[in-house]
């Protein structure tokens, strides 16, 4: 089981930026599909971004060009970095793992094994 520690988040005027750490422990992190998350008030919880463990990735389309996610294997460290913020990104952040990049792209939720805690994001316009 990996368990996993959300960092970053924080209050941000609408066209800033936040990078958001995922710090992952378990041995299996490198091989692992990881994914961010975010849940807005009211709101179901949507993909953001995933990643497989080779590095390929998807994004949800309402973040493309602005997200970017990356992955450090050897610190076991995905990041989620976040450029010109708008508001209607204000939302809890969670980090996910899942052993299959399917599993973490199209879910649902329950479905995925790891979660983190979630760290919150608040874009102020």
């Amino acid at each position: 089981q990996v368990q996993l520690v959300e960092s970053g988040g924080g209050l941000v005027q609408a066209g800033g930026s936040l990078r958001l750490s995922c710090a992952a422990s378990g041995s299996i992190f490198s091989g692992d599909a990881m994914a961010w998350y975010r849940q807005a008030p009211g709101k179901q919880r949507e993909l953001v971004a995933a990643s497989t463990g080779g590095g390929s990735t998807s994004y949800a389309s309402s973040v493309k060009g602005r997200f970017t996610i990356s992955r450090d294997n050897a610190k076991n460290t995905v990041y989620l970095q976040m450029n010109s913020l708008k508001p209607e990104d204000t939302a809890v952040y969670y980090c996910a793992a899942d052993g299959s990049f399917g599993t973490v792209v199209r879910g649902p939720p329950a479905a995925i094994r790891s979660w983190g805690q979630g760290t919150q994001v608040t874009v102020s316009s």
